[in-house]
């Protein structure tokens, strides 16, 4: 006898419709590739994707890993991503020379250190003492703009002054400060921290150079930003993915650690950090700070024009959304009163 025939036929009628739902629930949803960094400022992705909540707003994201800002905003450019998260500098550079992109929001900010020696850390303490050494960064990441602008404002040229080696990701950076081939380098977290596990220290924090300062942006293409009721649902994950990491500590740390293969203790430092800012707002006063200082420091020849490169209204409109869904939830009023401070 078959399973059909052993149910009652209201029963099959609504197990038909049940299967009928789940698969057109599948059709529908929209793929999307989204670029990110193996870290733990990147956390909201990784619960956006884990606890479901690109798939309540109808997406089915594929997470694509980079090592660094400057090839992952290039796959944005080439349009092998839809949208990605890889730093500041990397999308005010590439707006600067003319490239259709837009930001729409942020993923996290701050987050980034100076790292030397122990035997060297009471003397590269301040940005004055790296005249004339060697410093490791890793290309276009928001930590390396910064560490320029601070030379600048230090009186130090890093075209002559300071010899900049531009390297693949943080754990080379550390294993060029450890094996003494640079005094000091330049990393993101929780890379940090692992530079301290492993006898190295921090000795400037990027916040402590520039306060305040934005990481990694939301950057799609002009073109794939026409699909603007994709990226509301895009921006609804995010910002529910927000609230959750904030309320859930170890379910996030738990999404974190299937994209970031370090010790979960170290995710945890490195994810509840003082310097690492988890804000999704798009921080347009910030971001055009940031690129004033490139712009000072010669890492960029020219201003861009992001009052046209930022598209802060897509996230107050879903932060809108949000605040009237649930009334009575103070999450959303705080975050409509840090986007009155930061984008207005």
């Amino acid at each position: 006898m078959s399973f059909t025939r052993l149910l009652r036929p209201h029963a099959v009628r609504a197990a038909c419709a049940a299967l009928a739902l789940s698969l057109s629930g599948l059709a529908l949803a929209e793929p999307i590739k989204v670029g990110y960094l193996p870290v733990t400022g990147h956390a909201k992705f990784f619960v956006a994707k884990e606890q479901g909540l690109f798939a309540q707003e109808g997406l089915d994201v594929e997470l694509v890993e980079f090592q660094n800002s400057a090839d992952g905003l290039n796959a944005v450019v080439a349009g092998k991503l839809d949208v990605g998260a890889f730093g500041t500098t990397a999308p005010v550079a590439h707006i600067s020379k003319g490239a259709n992109l837009k930001i729409i929001g942020g993923i996290m900010g701050g987050d980034a250190a100076v790292i030397t020696t122990p035997e060297n850390a009471s003397k590269y303490n301040k940005i004055s003492a790296l005249r004339g050494k060697k410093i490791a960064t890793v290309r276009m990441a928001s930590g390396d703009a910064v560490l320029r602008g601070a030379l600048k404002d230090a009186g130090i040229r890093w075209k002559t002054d300071v010899q900049i080696f531009e390297l693949k990701n943080p754990p080379a950076v550390i294993e060029a400060v450890k094996s003494g081939q640079v005094d000091a380098g330049v990393v993101w977290g929780p890379h940090d921290l692992r530079a301290e596990d492993q006898g190295l220290k921090v000795v400037i924090h990027s916040t402590d150079l520039q306060p305040g300062h934005p990481c990694c942006r939301l950057v799609v293409t002009d073109t794939r930003l026409k699909d603007q009721a994709t990226w509301e649902k895009f921006l609804r994950a995010i910002l529910k993915a927000e609230k959750f990491a904030t309320e859930n500590k170890q379910q996030t740390i738990d999404s974190i650690a299937k994209y970031v293969k370090l010790d979960p203790k170290l995710l945890w430092r490195g994810f509840c950090s003082p310097y690492l800012d988890q804000s999704s707002d798009p921080n347009v006063k910030g971001v055009k700070h940031f690129a004033d200082v490139m712009v000072n420091s010669e890492f960029i020849p020219t201003k861009p024009d992001l009052n046209a490169a930022i598209d802060s209204q897509l996230y107050a409109k879903v932060l809108a959304q949000l605040a009237r869904e649930n009334p009575n939830d103070p999450f959303w009023k705080k975050l409509q009163k840090e986007y009155k401070q930061k984008d207005a």
